[in-house]
């Protein structure tokens, strides 16, 4: 599986929203600045290519569905990403996102019931 662009990513956030969709439904649910739609159209072409969506023909225009789930898109990249930047360790990682504060107590204690349930 290969990495998306930042660009790719955006746009596949907005076809796993919409389950699919025509390139005008994926622009029109983009978050945030719109890219021109002869711009979006390459981009899915290129995720066409990499076997991220599939279009389905219907009349004269083309619906691209999601081959590939956000769920496994997320668990490889977040893996790769946890082994690119905390030498795979979470707690690592954990620790980086306290550190910063961008993880309050209330988030962490979230987290560790979270831990605890699945454990039981």
């Amino acid at each position: 599986m290969e990495k998306l662009t930042i660009q790719e990513e955006e746009a596949m956030l907005s076809i796993w929203q919409l389950n699919g969709g025509f390139v005008k439904e994926i622009l029109d649910n983009l978050k945030g600045e719109k890219p021109p739609y002869t711009t979006l159209a390459s981009t899915i072409k290129n995720l066409e290519k990499k076997a991220y969506v599939k279009p389905v023909k219907y009349a004269n225009a083309k619906r691209y569905e999601p081959l590939i789930s956000e769920e496994v898109y997320k668990a490889k990249f977040m893996n790769s990403f946890v082994g690119d930047y905390f030498k795979n360790s979470y707690k690592d990682m954990v620790s980086f996102f306290v550190k910063e504060e961008k993880l309050s107590p209330a988030e962490l204690e979230e987290i560790m019931d979270m831990i605890k349930d699945n454990k039981s």
